[in-house]
């Protein structure tokens, strides 16, 4: 049965879109390691902070060699800052990096070393959103939380509302959408979270939707409406060469090939323009992110 495009989505559908991706889920769900049932919650929030504008695949080496080294924020928080922005590499925003660290010193400081499950705990950690809060008390302490990224936002935009994209930033719509698809049981709920999670990453794709193996299309409004174009405001993709961006990343590679040693301006401007690198090392002196002695640059201790 298809459901017409002009219809609201009722306790019926949804309890129907429900049951058939969830069972999809079952089937199709990508064996993370942070997904397992033996999965520490540190590792839930190592693997929440690491994917944040970074792609699953990219972070599953990185992410097994984080929780060996620092299987716990204790761990973590008896290194040094410098210690935790070398192991980042080149996973991008090394802000992250810092920010993942002094989480793991609160936790010490205030939580006795764990990771607090309250989400209003864990959002007045460093480095962490309304998004990265209500992810780890869901995949991690089983709370029954609206958990809405990307992902589920395009997935609840094509099946409730029969669009082909969300809009370009989190609305209050939105989230009271989403709030609305929670299903009441607990365990149900943080399954739903997680599974239509997948089925954006994997099937209802933003640029290549796998309609045809889409559990939920005969319930899609989207799908019933004929696949309407989107009309709605769009966001502007940004570039990557030749922006502060990618400079920044280059300053922070050759500093960490350095080790100990330290890098000196002279030697820092030959990764570009003098007054922008300069500008751009002030920025990461100021994020944190590298120290500036009287013999030039290196991590900060």
């Amino acid at each position: 049965m298809t459901v017409p495009a002009t219809s609201e989505p009722s306790s019926w559908t949804r309890r129907r879109v429900h049951e058939a991706v969830l069972a999809w889920y079952a089937v199709a769900g990508r064996d993370l390691p942070w997904r397992r049932a033996d999965c520490s919650p540190w590792g839930v929030f190592v693997s929440e902070i690491m994917a944040q504008q970074t792609p699953i695949a990219r972070i599953l080496a990185p992410w097994a060699a984080w929780v060996t080294r620092w299987p716990t924020p204790t761990d973590l928080a008896g290194d040094p800052v410098a210690e935790a922005i070398k192991a980042w590499d080149r996973l991008g925003y090394p802000r992250r990096a810092v920010r993942l660290h002094a989480a793991a010193r609160v936790m010490v400081e205030r939580h006795a070393g764990a990771v607090p499950s309250d989400p209003d705990d864990l959002r007045a950690l460093p480095g962490v959103g309304d998004y990265t809060a209500a992810a780890v008390s869901s995949f991690a302490f089983g709370n029954p939380l609206v958990v809405i990224d990307t992902n589920v936002r395009r997935v609840l935009a094509r099946i409730a509302l029969g669009r082909g994209q969300a809009m370009p930033t989190l609305t209050a719509a939105e989230r009271r959408l989403a709030a609305t698809w929670l299903p009441a049981e607990p365990e149900t709920a943080n399954r739903w979270n997680v599974a239509a999670m997948e089925l954006g990453a994997l099937v209802c794709t933003a640029r290549a939707p796998q309609c045809t193996i889409c559990p939920a299309r005969e319930l899609c409004r989207w799908r019933a409406a004929g696949y309407p174009a989107y009309d709605g405001p769009v966001a502007r993709p940004q570039g990557y060469a030749g922006t502060d961006r990618q400079l920044r990343g280059q300053i922070m590679a050759l500093v960490r090939s350095a080790g100990n040693q330290g890098i000196t301006p002279a030697q820092l401007a030959e990764v570009g323009e003098a007054e922008r690198v300069a500008r751009l090392a002030g920025q990461l002196c100021a994020e944190g992110l590298l120290a500036l002695s009287p013999t030039g640059y290196d991590l900060p201790r």
